[in-house]
């Protein structure tokens, strides 16, 4: 069963005007059609873990129509100019933010996070797609003779899918759809079966502004993933989540031969030297370290605090992180949320266990939920922990909550060693007044990413991307274009 929701991307509806988007139900978008499936599933809030609305549970039918219609619309919509795509995206966010308060209500409810993290997440996204509608990967001339050109230009892979988290579900599949269809590709959407309210909205109100076939969405249970990432005719796997799936989707990409882009999971440290303004700084790192109940990648994950400032850091740092509201994300005044999910919960409370058993020293918080969040939501109180051993796991692993390490360093030498040790490196910060030990000190850091004096600071023009076992390519900027194309050199004689 199906209906339109579009036309081919022009405003429809009664006299000219797009359907208004209805939040209450939810549906497959296959060829611009909403769709139902036989079998319906739902996700809880977090908050209040009440059920939210039912969506559909995917099929290998519905995939294998979706690509099908990827396919044949990538053979139109590869042909349309760049100004007619760049158009496009911006119209598209012009609607998103038509729609920002139903999207920011939706967001909170399925994801837990205050309602103030939603509405930057969503002013995140309409800001990507506008400046993605601006982007281009410039051709190169290599050579240019009486005898021959030769130029090395990009062209787009095809069908691409886009595997989404659910920590930042808008910006995350935003960040996959725009740099997908400014290079001239069509994308299906997979969301996370956690999360998946919210990017099949955003399939929804796509299809009044792109063709059929150029932006879909398939919600569905864990075995959808694999449907993806085996399929035959699926060109490219965008990939953001944890490092075992994404080890999981690069394996299974292997006999099909996609182009893979992994963004993969992080245990972000932050060095802070003897030079700073505690008090200054103190309320950016909390903000670096707690934002969205810590459930980011790219938080810090690892406090390392010169000696001779540690217990005034660390008194100071306590107290603003008490200060921090903790409560559902429709309260007022709220920065920490709920965990977002009960598999998050357990590994997170697994974390907490670890406080008293391996006799960690909690400067703040510590105490450990109830195992059943059963009508009490999945919250945790934040969390300090004070000079831990750095074999332990909440040095070595990346909790993804509200729990933090802060730990002393003195030699420069030994903590970059400390620093760079595992196998994660998808950001780093180093925090100084000196900016040219601060520098000389970054360029020393395994990350994709290293800030000075700041964390967390991305942009749609600048890559974005990990080191070692943090992921494989590159995200945004030119760079992450030109992975969601093929390279292509042409020789051109001038004679016969």
């Amino acid at each position: 069963m199906s209906a339109s929701a579009t036309s081919n991307g022009v405003a429809n509806g009664v006299n000219g005007h797009t359907p208004k988007l209805e939040f209450e139900t939810y549906h497959n978008l296959i060829n611009n059609e909403l769709t139902k499936t036989a079998k319906t599933r739902h996700n809880i809030n977090p908050a209040t873990t009440e059920p939210n609305a039912e969506v559909p549970v995917s099929t290998q039918e519905d995939v294998d129509k979706a690509v099908a219609a990827a396919r044949a619309a990538f053979k139109t919509w590869s042909k349309t100019s760049l100004e007619e795509r760049g158009e496009k995206l911006v119209a598209y966010a012009d609607a998103i933010d038509g729609y920002k308060d139903d999207f920011a209500s939706l967001l909170t409810s399925e994801q837990g996070k205050p309602l103030a993290q939603s509405y930057e997440e969503i002013a995140m996204a309409t800001t990507w797609l506008r400046v993605f509608s601006t982007m281009k990967i410039p051709d190169e001339v290599i050579e240019d003779t009486e005898d021959r050109l030769i130029i090395h230009t990009n062209v787009p892979l095809g069908v691409v899918g886009g595997i989404v988290p659910w920590n930042y579900p808008i910006l995350l599949a935003v960040g996959k759809i725009a740099p997908a269809l400014i290079t001239a590709n069509t994308l299906i959407l997979k969301p996370s079966p956690y999360a998946p309210y919210c990017n099949l909205k955003l399939a929804e109100l796509a299809a009044q502004f792109f063709p059929p076939g150029v932006v879909q969405a398939l919600s569905g249970e864990e075995d959808l993933g694999p449907m993806f990432t085996t399929h035959p005719d699926i060109d490219k796997i965008a990939f953001t989540g944890s490092i075992a799936t994404g080890k999981k989707v690069m394996a299974a990409a292997a006999p099909t031969l996609k182009r893979v882009t992994l963004e993969l999971g992080g245990n972000d440290p932050a060095i802070i030297c003897d030079d700073v303004d505690v008090e200054a700084i103190i309320p950016k790192l909390a903000r670096f370290s707690f934002l969205c109940c810590s459930q980011i990648c790219m938080m810090i994950k690892r406090l390392y605090i010169h000696e001779s400032i540690y217990e005034r850091f660390l008194a100071a740092f306590v107290a603003h992180t008490r200060s921090l509201k903790v409560g559902p994300g429709t309260d007022p005044d709220v920065f920490i949320g709920p965990v977002q999910n009960k598999m998050q919960f357990d590994k997170v409370r697994s974390m907490y266990q670890h406080i008293s058993s391996e006799k960690w020293t909690a400067a703040l918080g510590g105490d450990i939920p109830d195992p059943d969040p059963t009508g009490k939501g999945y919250f945790f109180t934040p969390t300090i922990i004070d000079n831990p051993p750095e074999d332990s796991a909440i040095v070595t692993e990346e909790p993804f909550g509200p729990i933090l390490p802060v730990l002393k360093w003195k030699d420069e030498e030994d903590v970059i060693e400390r620093a760079n040790a595992g196998k994660m490196g998808l950001g780093a910060s180093v925090w100084s007044g000196d900016l040219q030990r601060a520098e000389r000190m970054a360029r020393r850091l395994e990350a994709g990413s290293v800030w000075v004096n700041s964390h967390f600071d991305v942009a749609p023009g600048v890559p974005f991307g990990g080191h070692k076992w943090s992921g494989v390519g590159m995200e945004w900027g030119v760079l992450g274009l030109k992975g969601y194309c093929n390279p292509q050199t042409l020789w051109l004689k001038k004679s016969v």
